[in-house]
């Protein structure tokens, strides 16, 4: 029986491997060279609006990104208000045909300023409803470090939307992600314990230190891109929304750590960043994060 099981998971293995091997294939095909490849991914140099809409019969099994915010950081330029808008929908609507029937698309999103309207301004008030996506739920990062303020409160959180294509069938994994920090254990009701013996739902707040910078506090997974995804965030959106060897894409990818997780996690990745200044640096992330695990794996051996 085990012999059986074993036999269906390395099938169920090689015929995934054999799907991103084509995908890889088909987009390259496409889009030519990559700027970087390991076997885990690649990342191309482009903008990602572009190289969406080049492409066709590639289906992802998620999108986990985060936008620039239109805020007038170091990596991008500010648009109006509706061009904006405009701009996320349009990238929007081509992750929506690239992603497949059960996928997910997770989008992290922040505040901005509108002129005589409002100082801080969820971009989710903005655009939860601009796609054909079904908004399955709405997640709360919470951080404590952040803006200060002395008028006004300081932001201490952001937005991430979780969106599905199909809402009765999408992946989620709650006993991956379930929170071990249970405040009464041994509860019990008509004598059987009412806590999962796992952990807890972890809710849809989520208490996640943000990446940052500065002398005696800088985090050691900081890069010099100034917008960084924190790797503990990534890891719980890859474990409850997506499944092992799955294809993650990522429009913007930054200083890469998609790319790093996916590579831990043993999922695979298709990544587009503008800046090749970023690129580079993503590259060294994700080689030196395959570096660490075929050197665990060595030592396992």
């Amino acid at each position: 029986m085990e012999l059986a099981i074993r036999q269906v998971e390395r099938q169920d293995y090689l015929g995934k491997v054999s799907t991103f091997g084509n995908m890889l294939k088909e987009i390259k095909k496409t889009l030519g060279t990559p700027y970087y490849e390991c076997k885990y991914g690649v990342i191309y140099n482009m903008d990602c609006e572009k190289a969406l809409s080049m492409m066709t019969g590639c289906p992802f099994s998620s999108t986990i990104t985060s936008p620039p915010y239109n805020i007038g950081k170091t990596y991008e330029q500010i648009m109006p208000l509706d061009k904006y808008i405009n701009w996320l929908e349009n990238i929007s609507s081509h992750i929506y045909r690239l992603t497949k029937p059960d996928g997910s698309y997770l989008l992290n999103i922040g505040y901005l300023s509108i002129p005589d309207k409002g100082r801080a301004v969820p971009i989710s008030y903005l655009l939860w409803d601009k796609t054909r996506f079904f908004l399955n739920q709405e997640i709360i990062w919470h951080y404590e470090a952040g803006v200060s303020a002395k008028r006004y409160l300081s932001p201490r959180n952001e937005k991430i939307l979780w969106y599905v294509k199909d809402k009765d069938h999408f992946i989620f994994n709650l006993d991956a992600i379930r929170d071990p920090n249970v405040k009464y254990p041994n509860q019990k009701k008509n004598g059987r314990l009412r806590c999962n013996t796992i952990g807890k739902n972890p809710s849809d707040v989520w208490e996640i230190a943000k990446v940052t910078s500065g002398k005696d506090r800088s985090s050691d997974e900081r890069t010099p891109h100034p917008a960084q995804f924190p790797e503990d965030l990534i890891k719980r959106l890859m474990l409850g929304f997506t499944n092992d060897e799955d294809i993650i894409l990522e429009p913007f990818l930054g200083s890469g750590t998609v790319g790093a997780v996916a590579v831990e996690l043993n999922r695979r990745f298709i990544g587009f960043e503008i800046d090749k200044s970023y690129c580079e640096i993503a590259k060294k992330r994700i080689f030196h994060k395959i570096q660490e695990k075929e050197s665990m794996l060595d030592f396992r051996d």
